[in-house]
Protein backbone atom coordinates (compact mmCIF):
# COMPACT_ATOMS: atom_id res chain seq x y z
CA UNK A 1 0.00 0.00 0.00
CA UNK A 2 1.63 3.48 -0.84
CA UNK A 3 1.45 6.26 1.85
CA UNK A 4 0.69 9.53 0.38
CA UNK A 5 1.56 13.05 2.47
CA UNK A 6 0.17 16.18 0.95
CA UNK A 7 1.65 19.59 2.31
CA UNK A 8 2.16 22.61 1.00
CA UNK A 9 -1.06 24.35 1.54
CA UNK A 10 -2.53 28.07 3.70
CA UNK A 11 -4.02 31.07 3.42
CA UNK A 12 -3.11 33.37 0.59
CA UNK A 13 -5.19 36.26 -0.85
CA UNK A 14 -7.17 36.34 -4.35
CA UNK A 15 -4.27 36.41 -7.18
CA UNK A 16 -1.56 34.68 -5.13
CA UNK A 17 0.27 31.68 -5.44
CA UNK A 18 0.79 28.12 -3.52
CA UNK A 19 2.82 25.10 -4.28
CA UNK A 20 2.01 22.11 -2.87
CA UNK A 21 4.13 18.70 -2.41
CA UNK A 22 2.67 14.95 -2.14
CA UNK A 23 5.36 12.73 -0.80
CA UNK A 24 4.43 9.10 -1.27
CA UNK A 25 5.97 5.79 -0.25
CA UNK A 26 6.80 2.86 -1.96
CA UNK A 27 9.07 2.08 -5.42
CA UNK A 28 6.32 2.19 -7.77
CA UNK A 29 5.62 5.97 -8.09
CA UNK A 30 7.66 6.74 -11.18
CA UNK A 31 5.38 3.86 -12.91
CA UNK A 32 2.00 5.04 -12.10
CA UNK A 33 0.10 8.37 -13.33
CA UNK A 34 -1.30 10.56 -10.31
CA UNK A 35 -3.51 13.29 -9.38
CA UNK A 36 -4.38 15.91 -7.92
CA UNK A 37 -8.12 16.54 -5.79
CA UNK A 38 -9.82 18.79 -3.95
CA UNK A 39 -13.10 18.68 -1.83
CA UNK A 40 -15.14 22.27 -0.58
CA UNK A 41 -17.02 22.11 2.09
CA UNK A 42 -20.70 20.78 0.77
CA UNK A 43 -18.98 19.27 -2.35
CA UNK A 44 -17.88 16.28 -3.78
CA UNK A 45 -13.76 15.43 -4.05
CA UNK A 46 -12.86 16.34 -7.49
CA UNK A 47 -9.90 15.48 -9.92
CA UNK A 48 -8.58 19.00 -10.86
CA UNK A 49 -5.46 17.63 -12.36
CA UNK A 50 -3.23 14.64 -13.47
CA UNK A 51 -0.06 13.48 -14.66
CA UNK A 52 1.44 10.21 -16.83
CA UNK A 53 4.17 8.69 -15.55
CA UNK A 54 6.34 10.13 -18.78
CA UNK A 55 4.89 13.80 -17.69
CA UNK A 56 1.98 14.14 -19.66
CA UNK A 57 -0.79 16.36 -18.21
CA UNK A 58 -4.40 17.15 -18.02
CA UNK A 59 -6.52 19.49 -16.20
CA UNK A 60 -10.40 20.34 -15.53
CA UNK A 61 -11.65 23.33 -16.94
CA UNK A 62 -11.71 25.50 -14.23
CA UNK A 63 -7.93 25.41 -13.39
CA UNK A 64 -6.05 25.95 -16.91
CA UNK A 65 -4.05 28.12 -17.15
CA UNK A 66 -3.23 28.66 -13.74
CA UNK A 67 -2.23 25.59 -11.98
CA UNK A 68 0.68 23.17 -13.40
CA UNK A 69 1.30 19.80 -12.18
CA UNK A 70 4.42 18.17 -11.74
CA UNK A 71 6.51 15.14 -10.83
CA UNK A 72 9.72 14.33 -9.22
CA UNK A 73 10.23 10.30 -9.88
CA UNK A 74 13.39 10.52 -8.14
CA UNK A 75 11.84 11.84 -5.21
CA UNK A 76 9.01 10.22 -5.04
CA UNK A 77 7.07 13.62 -4.83
CA UNK A 78 4.15 15.35 -7.15
CA UNK A 79 3.79 18.77 -7.11
CA UNK A 80 1.03 21.37 -7.59
CA UNK A 81 1.94 25.01 -8.85
CA UNK A 82 -0.88 27.05 -8.15
CA UNK A 83 -1.58 30.70 -9.47
CA UNK A 84 -3.28 33.13 -9.55
CA UNK A 85 -5.73 32.40 -7.19
CA UNK A 86 -9.51 32.45 -6.78
CA UNK A 87 -11.88 31.91 -3.40
CA UNK A 88 -13.38 28.97 -5.23
CA UNK A 89 -9.85 27.47 -5.34
CA UNK A 90 -10.50 27.20 -1.30
CA UNK A 91 -10.76 23.62 -0.37
CA UNK A 92 -8.65 20.48 1.00
CA UNK A 93 -6.09 19.37 -1.57
CA UNK A 94 -5.06 15.69 -2.01
CA UNK A 95 -3.09 13.55 -4.40
CA UNK A 96 -4.05 9.97 -5.49
CA UNK A 97 -3.93 7.52 -8.19
CA UNK A 98 -7.15 7.90 -10.49
CA UNK A 99 -8.58 5.07 -11.75
CA UNK A 100 -11.84 4.51 -14.27
CA UNK A 101 -15.21 5.74 -12.61
CA UNK A 102 -13.78 7.92 -10.78
CA UNK A 103 -11.96 5.96 -7.83
CA UNK A 104 -8.65 6.19 -6.38
CA UNK A 105 -6.17 3.64 -5.44
CA UNK A 106 -5.38 4.25 -2.60
CA UNK A 107 -6.06 5.41 0.81
CA UNK A 108 -6.87 9.03 1.16
CA UNK A 109 -3.94 11.36 3.10
CA UNK A 110 -5.01 13.81 5.53
CA UNK A 111 -4.54 16.69 2.54
CA UNK A 112 -3.38 19.85 2.95
CA UNK A 113 -5.81 23.06 3.07
CA UNK A 114 -6.11 25.45 0.93
CA UNK A 115 -8.19 28.87 1.70
CA UNK A 116 -7.96 31.55 -0.74
CA UNK A 117 -9.63 34.82 1.26
CA UNK A 118 -8.63 38.86 1.52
Amino acid sequence: QVRLVESGGGLVQPGGSLRLSCAASGSIFRMISMGWYRQAPGNQRELVASITPDGMTDYTESVKGRFSISRDNAKKTLYLQMNSLKPEDTAVYYCNKPLTGGRVSYSWGQGTQVTVSV
